[in-house]
């Protein structure tokens, strides 16, 4: 899996520095070896795409280094282009409707749900938003547990558009699988209350 960032640091005398990642997360070691000939020496501030190994000692190093963008001033602002939409990630929301509207006319659903999912669907956005913004200037950032959370009691399907729209989120494998399993829950949860709790509509 290839990611995406910025060379944040670079020791000309020593050859090393350091990649920031897109996605956020702790900074990614760059040894010389791994830049090709034709972009040595690295910029700080330059725009790469690299893949992660780990060295003897189990630390994270990149390699197979490669151009991702041309480079660009170390204060420009990032512009976050939508990622582009996966069939479960297209179908999800479009799908839980139809689930939704099928246990609404035979089951009968509280409004409440409705307001859940769309409040906690907002905080989410907004959530994944400051935590994106925080990542690019290097400030304090949300903990992933709390943006599965989210998703968990509700969120989920404002936290699929802002994973996608705001590009945060949406190539880092092991969030990603954690995130489907909360929406999986949480759907499966919804219906269970509704089948086991709930009498059918007359």
């Amino acid at each position: 899996m290839r990611f995406e960032g910025r060379l944040k640091s670079w020791n000309t005398e020593r050859g090393f520095g350091f990649i920031e990642p897109v996605d956020g997360g702790q900074d990614i070691f760059l040894h010389v070896s791994a830049v090709p000939t034709s972009l040595r020496p690295p910029k700080v501030g330059q725009q790469f795409t690299f893949e992660v190994t780990l060295s003897r000692d189990g630390k994270k190093r990149a390699a197979n280094v490669g151009v991702a963008v041309a480079p660009r001033s170390r204060h420009a602002p990032r512009v976050a282009t939508p990622a582009k939409w996966s069939p479960a990630s297209a179908l999800a929301i479009p799908l839980f409707l139809a689930i939704y509207v099928a246990v609404a006319a035979t089951r009968g659903v509280s409004i409440w749900f409705a307001i859940a999912y769309v409040g906690f669907s907002v905080v989410a956005v907004l959530a994944y938003a400051l935590d994106r913004s925080a990542a690019v200037a290097g400030r304090w950032r949300s903990s992933e547990q709390s943006l599965l959370l989210l998703g968990l009691v509700g969120g989920w399907p404002g936290s699929l558009v802002a994973q996608q729209v705001l590009r945060h989120k949406s190539s880092k494998a092991s969030f990603r699988r954690a995130f489907w399993g909360t929406v999986l829950v949480n759907i499966t949860a919804f219906i269970g209350f509704h089948a086991f709790f709930r009498s059918p509509t007359a």
